[in-house]
C-alpha cells in the first residue's frame, strides 16, 4: 500500500492510519513470506504474514522487527509509548479510561462507538503454539515496535470490555499492525 493511500486520523499529537496494515512486501520491495499452514507458522523463526478468516492480515514479530521495514515509507509501527499516548489522550478526552476501547472499536464490525475514527476491527490473532487462528470477530491485538526481552508489547481489545489492555506477544504470535505517520 502506498504511504499516501492510507486513510488517516489525527488523535492527540499523532496521525494514525485509520485501518490495519495490509502489505505483502517489505518497504524495500522484498516479499514477506505468506504462511498458510498452522504447523509451519508455529515453528517460524523468521518474518511472515498470514491472512486470517475475515481477510485480516496478521504479522509475526519477526516481520514487525525486520530491518527491511514493514511499514510503508513515511510511516512506522508505533512504539509502546505511542500506544500509551493514544490511550492517555483518549482517556482525558472522554473523561474515563474505561471508555477508550469502545472509542477505538469500529461501530459496524463489533461493539464500539468509533468516536475516535480509529476503526479497529476484531481481527483476532494466530497462536504461537499451534499456529491456529483465534478471536476473529470478538477480539484483536496490535503489535508495538517495542521489545520486551524476546517478546514485544501489544495492545488488545475484546468484545467483553470497553477498555484497552496492554500485554505482550511472543515472536511467533500473529497480530495486526496499525501504523503511525513519521
Amino acid at each position: 500500500m502506498e504511504s499516501d493511500a492510507f486513510p488517516r486520523v489525527k488523535i492527540g499529537s499523532l496521525t494514525w492510519a485509520a485501518q490495519d496494515l495490509q502489505v505483502s512486501k517489505f518497504r524495500n520491495g522484498e516479499p514477506i513470506p505468506l504462511v498458510k499452514e498452522d504447523k509451519e507458522w508455529a515453528q517460524l523463526n523468521s518474518a511472515a504474514y498470514c491472512i486470517a478468516p475475515g481477510g485480516y492480515y496478521l504479522y509475526n514479530w519477526f516481520a514487525v522487527n525486520d530491518p527491511r521495514g514493514l511499514a510503508p515509507a513515511g510511516w512506522h509501527v508505533p512504539t509502546d509509548e505511542e500506544w500509551e499516548d493514544l490511550v492517555h489522550y483518549l482517556a482525558q478526552t472522554l473523561g474515563d479510561e474505561e471508555l477508550v476501547g469502545a472509542a477505538l472499536k469500529d461501530d459496524v464490525a463489533w461493539d464500539g462507538t468509533n468516536s475516535s475514527g480509529f476503526s479497529a476491527l476484531p481481527s483476532g490473532g494466530r497462536s504461537n503454539h499451534h499456529g491456529v487462528f483465534d478471536g476473529q470477530g470478538y477480539g484483536g491485538s496490535w503489535w508495538s515496535s517495542s521489545p520486551l526481552g524476546t517478546n514485544a508489547w501489544i495492545r488488545l481489545l475484546d468484545s467483553s470490555s470497553s477498555s484497552v489492555y496492554r500485554g505482550y506477544g511472543t515472536a511467533r504470535h500473529g497480530f495486526s499492525v496499525r501504523c503511525v505517520r513519521d
